[in-house]
């Protein structure tokens, strides 16, 4: 499985063992539903017609104009329109449906995933996967419990450049990796106040807000692209671009739990606009056997590091790689630095990773990104919120999933939902 630790290899293949009685064939044909397309999910739709053995049974989002233009993209190319859907529970009690793939905005990720396992649906689920920490646990109890298949939307994981690499790593070129860091720097806009308006035509935002707090008004400045600035709906930068290269970091760096000790620093340093998170970040995850990860983020410079916006530096006993979702990676020896292996201009993984989660609906392995997989990488995402918020360092315990002796920074982990649209817990 590319991109997999081994302990992570080894619980994928057990957790295959779960097979639903209503199980495919290698040769029979996928019905997929695609929930939110507004970005994202419309590149969901055109991956799908490229598969022959997939069938859009239909499409789903409470913006007409969305569902519709996703509708257009099917018909030209199967010379049928699927079933145009507002409400995603109708999909999941469509029973033609085999999986669903979700990419709506982040506080609608989980409560739609594991409503979907337990109608029986597979689920490819765009990152982060889950709004809040507790959300990953309920997730992957959602998976184990109902026997599905869930897969991450973090593409890297598939990409040719991403085994090459893995295969590096684990032949140990920079001996043994004590450190990873991962970056996203990248210049960010933020909009001006606005006032209150009119919900656009077609769209029933009351079903947008779902299960966030919602008290009757719309603006502008929380809708369409850009809703990631609060949280609400979103989780920023960290939580934004944040989980492609935090993933990477972890896989890179070989640690397959939860980490100890967690700081953070976060701050504005770009005072235009108006947003609910810091536009630069810095996070340091110590891990019990003693290996760190470090994260950061500025959102204000139209510059990255070596070269790249997003990217990861795996640093070893005896050299170094820089590593980018961007399909690079090059290899540093010695104290020297003297090049080693490398590969520019690689894939990153988009189809591919689309084409895992099918196979595996119908073989019944595990995706490389499962939700074990999903839950240890986007947990990085929260706990390093959740430590910039608090504003000191926080102890984590990883077999409890919750901090030692801190009342306060444990109710961070979760959320309060506005009814009817709580995720049950226990799943």
């Amino acid at each position: 499985m590319k991109g997999m630790t081994r302990r992570e290899a080894v619980g994928a293949t057990l957790a295959g063992l779960a097979v639903r009685s209503s199980a495919q064939s290698p040769n029979e044909e996928v019905a997929l539903s695609v929930i939110g397309v507004g970005g994202m999910g419309h590149g969901h739709v055109e991956r799908a017609l490229t598969r022959s053995d997939v069938r859009i049974v239909s499409i789903c989002d409470v913006d007409q104009a969305n569902a519709e233009r996703a509708g257009q993209t099917v018909n030209k190319n199967r010379g049928n329109t699927p079933e145009l859907v507002e409400d995603f529970r109708r999909v999941l009690d469509d029973q033609a449906v085999d999986a669903v793939v979700v990419a709506t905005p982040h506080h609608w990720h989980a409560p739609i995933a594991v409503r979907a396992m337990q109608a029986g649906k597979d689920v490819y689920l765009e990152k982060p996967a889950s709004h809040v920490f507790r959300e990953g646990r309920l997730l992957v109890d959602a998976a184990k419990k109902y026997n599905r298949i869930l897969q991450h939307g973090t593409q890297m994981r598939s990409s040719e450049v991403t085994k090459r690499a893995d295969e590096l790593l684990r032949q140990g070129i920079i001996g043994e990796v004590k450190m990873s860091k991962a970056w996203n720097c990248q210049r960010h806009t933020h909009r001006q106040p606005v006032a209150d308006a009119s919900v656009p035509p077609g769209v029933n935002y009351d079903l947008w807000v779902g299960p966030a707090p919602f008290d009757g008004t719309f603006n502008p400045n929380r809708y369409n692209r850009n809703w990631n600035w609060y949280r609400a709906f979103g989780n920023g930068d960290i939580g934004g671009d944040g989980p492609h290269d935090i993933d990477l970091a972890r896989w890179g760096l070989g640690v397959e739990t939860h980490p100890v000790r967690i700081t953070a620093h976060g701050s504005r340093i770009d005072l235009e606009g108006i947003r609910e998170f810091p536009d630069n970040m810095l996070v340091a995850y110590h891990y019990a056997e003693g290996k760190v990860l470090v994260y950061e983020d500025r959102g204000w410079t139209p510059y990255g590091l070596h070269g790249f916006d997003s990217g990861n530096a795996f640093y070893g006993t005896d050299g170094y790689m820089i590593f980018s979702r961007r399909g690079y990676f090059q290899v540093y020896l010695g104290k020297d630095e003297v090049k080693g292996p490398g590969m520019a201009d690689g894939p990153t993984g988009h189809p591919e990773h689309f084409y895992n989660f099918i196979d595996c609906v119908k073989s019944r392995e595990q995706p490389v990104a499962n939700a074990e997989v999903a839950h240890l990488s986007c947990g990085l995402v929260h706990l390093g919120e959740i430590a910039y918020r608090a504003g000191r360092v926080l102890h984590f315990d990883p077999d409890r999933e919750s901090f030692v002796d801190d009342a306060e920074a444990d109710k961070l982990l979760t959320k309060t939902y506005r009814s009817p649209w709580e995720i049950p817990d226990p799943v």
